[in-house]
């Protein structure tokens, strides 16, 4: 159900790159979560710099959401970036196992397969 790309890329250098490379894959950078200096507000130290990204590609959200409004818990969609055993670790959503547990047409389920392929293609650019 989650799809990671493991890398040796320093995790500030993704942070920097990100906009960049979202741009060159179709995507947008839409906001970001640092979640660690987000509970360090409510009172609660988290160990680990996890920062998610929400990336949009305005067209296939549009295509996606004007056929099945309810994919909309699933956008926009998201890039965890954060550090495990010395490595990078960027994270997402598997939209193929969430395309084979609902029943969706064929037209639809390839659509969302191609964003999911330039998502990855994004986050493959750091191997």
């Amino acid at each position: 159900m989650i799809y990671k790309i493991i890398t040796d890329t320093p995790l500030e250098n993704i942070k920097k790159e990100l906009a960049e490379h979202s741009k060159e894959g179709g995507f947008g950078v839409l906001g970001s979560y640092e979640f660690q200096k987000i509970l360090q507000t409510k009172g609660f130290t988290l160990d680990k710099d996890i920062t998610v990204y929400e990336l949009c590609n305005p067209h296939a959200a549009h295509e996606a959401l004007q056929a099945m409004p309810g994919i909309s818990v699933y956008l926009p969609c998201r890039i965890s970036l954060y550090e495990e055993n010395g490595k990078t670790v960027l994270a997402t959503i598997d939209i193929n196992d969430i395309m084979n547990s609902i029943e969706v047409d064929a037209d639809f389920k390839a659509h969302m397969q191609r964003v999911f392929a330039y998502l990855q293609n994004v986050m493959n650019s750091w191997k």
